[in-house]
């Protein structure tokens, strides 16, 4: 453990050199009797493309003919980078409990800023051995290291050799390989004698900057602390977050549930206090083992409700295709309320001091949330009115969760019939119409190879394109009736174009009345 350099921030790096093998071997059924690789076809031919802990003297990247020639024995199998990447970020998830940034380091590193959170722990030292401890039991072999930069802590984990009595003197021992430039300037650098991030750094930044370019002036500075190297965490801090941490792990989802409840219960109490109320809700479960399981709700609508929270967690526990398994116990929850918006004062009823709710449509509003939560987000779906005259564009098909649209449906006049049909054709269908003028309205129309005569009609309605599509795409008008056959079926026909903008306009049936 190197000395702790003077700085605000602090960020902890952890390197898996073996994550692929060792995600696999979570899952084979036993252990290979001979060393693991991982191959891929590249360039026409397998390669290695991962290697586990015993497969000494092997390299990424190298045939796998090569290899089986130089160790002989080997257990090959396949390289999965997705399933590598999902064993990462639920990594990264159960690394979560030591600070909420948390940024992957792809393919098989995490970088933590643990600035402020080494006092939950006793101090950076027991920190790290928490970290260690968890890995290792998830059977993960770890290099970390602790840095004032990502971008040290970084350098640091994957290419520190041997400890140094601070972390600045760590830094300047590390290779320049430690930059992660491109080959050909990494290789400029060795042959002009610059070995190690010391030999660099004692040169002026503007000789480094002109002769090897300034990518590698920028890294250099980066690594150096000199300038800024940004921590793009993998989930953004949310605004609102309770946790409880147990000395004793806890063995029952059934007991997890009520200290969810009481987390809630914390969490609309600020949001109270702020004003607001909460559209989306994130439950995380950390094991002692050190993985951590996270489960989301959302509504429709800014809450305060703790039962209807409740209720939509419950829902969600329940419609999970793996449930939630507390294996040797949770020993810590978090709630996090990531996402807030408005929420306008409540009235209470006189008789008996419920809330009163806040729109007509609140328990419609409720289901909306509890069958989006059961059977996920675009499964269930609202028709939303837009702000267009186009009539196959005058509704937008959304999930329900989404906010509404504040645009109100438009309605008849009171007595009158409905101006638009109950059932749409998307796209319209084309029919042949009689009409006794080119521009008149129609009297016979043939759809479907049946002819209908036509007793009534209304119109013309003319919707014209909106004005850039008639200045794009010469956009047409559409003259729209709504007519009666002779056996009092209605239609909703129309001609598309006039005949100054078309010599030969054609007509299309647009929906049928109920």
């Amino acid at each position: 453990m190197t000395k702790k350099a003077s700085g605000t921030r602090r960020y902890l790096a952890l390197f898996f050199p073996f994550l692929p093998a060792e995600r696999w071997l979570r899952t084979a059924p036993r252990p290979p009797d001979a060393p693991l690789v991982l191959a891929e076809k590249q360039r026409g031919a397998m390669r290695i493309a991962s290697v586990g802990a015993e497969a000494v003297g092997l390299r990424v990247g190298m045939p796998l003919a090569d290899a089986r020639a130089q160790i002989g024995e080997l257990a090959v199998v396949p390289h999965d980078p997705v399933l590598d990447q999902d064993w990462l970020d639920r990594l990264a998830q159960g690394c979560a409990r030591y600070s909420p940034l948390v940024a992957l380091d792809a393919p098989d590193g995490l970088i933590l800023d643990i600035a402020g959170a080494e006092h939950l722990y006793g101090g950076e030292a027991d920190l790290v051995s928490d970290v260690e401890m968890r890995l290792a039991r998830l059977g993960m072999t770890l290099r970390h290291a602790l840095g004032p930069t990502a971008n040290a802590a970084r350098a640091l984990a994957r290419y520190q050799t041997r400890p140094a009595p601070d972390e600045a003197q760590a830094i300047r021992r590390l290779p320049v390989a430690a930059l992660e430039l491109e080959a050909e300037a990494t290789t400029a650098l060795v042959r002009a004698g610059l070995k190690t991030i010391g030999d660099l750094a004692s040169r002026p930044m503007a000789n480094i900057a002109a002769r090897f370019g300034a990518d590698a002036a920028m890294a250099l500075r980066r690594l150096l602390g000199d300038a800024p190297s940004p921590l793009d965490p993998r989930i953004a801090p949310p605004p609102v977050v309770t946790e409880r941490r147990f000395a004793e792990p806890l063995g029952s989802t059934a007991h997890a549930t009520k200290i969810l409840a009481e987390l809630v219960g914390e969490a609309i109490e600020e949001l109270g206090k702020r004003g607001k109320g909460g559209r989306h809700f994130r439950a995380t479960f950390f094991r002692s083992d050190g993985l951590a399981r996270s489960i989301a709700i959302e509504t429709g609508h800014p809450t305060r409700d703790v039962g209807l929270a409740m209720r939509l967690f419950a829902e969600r526990m329940d419609s999970l295709a793996d449930p939630l398994d507390p294996g040797f116990g949770f020993d810590m929850i978090r709630l996090a309320v990531p996402r807030l918006e408005a929420l306008g004062a409540t009235q209470l009823n006189l008789e008996g001091g419920a809330v009163r709710a806040a729109n007509e449509g609140a328990a419609m509003d409720e289901l909306a949330d509890r069958l989006t939560t059961r059977l996920g987000r675009g499964r269930v779906r609202r028709l939303r009115p837009a702000d267009t005259h186009i009539p196959e564009q005058a509704q937008l098909e959304l999930p329900a969760i989404d906010a509404p649209v504040p645009l109100p449906w438009q309605a008849p006049e009171p007595g009158e019939p409905p101006t638009r049909p109950f059932h749409l054709f998307d796209p319209p269908q084309p029919i042949e119409v009689i009409a006794e003028v080119p521009d008149g309205p129609p009297h016979h129309f043939r759809w479907r190879r049946a002819t209908h005569a036509i007793r009534r009609y209304e119109g013309p309605e003319r919707i014209a394109a909106e004005w850039w599509r008639r200045r794009d795409n010469g956009g047409l008008t559409r003259d729209y009736y709504r007519v009666e056959d002779a056996q009092g079926r209605r239609f909703w026909l129309f001609r598309h174009g006039l005949y100054d903008e078309k010599p030969d306009p054609r007509w299309y049936i647009h929906g049928v009345f109920a």
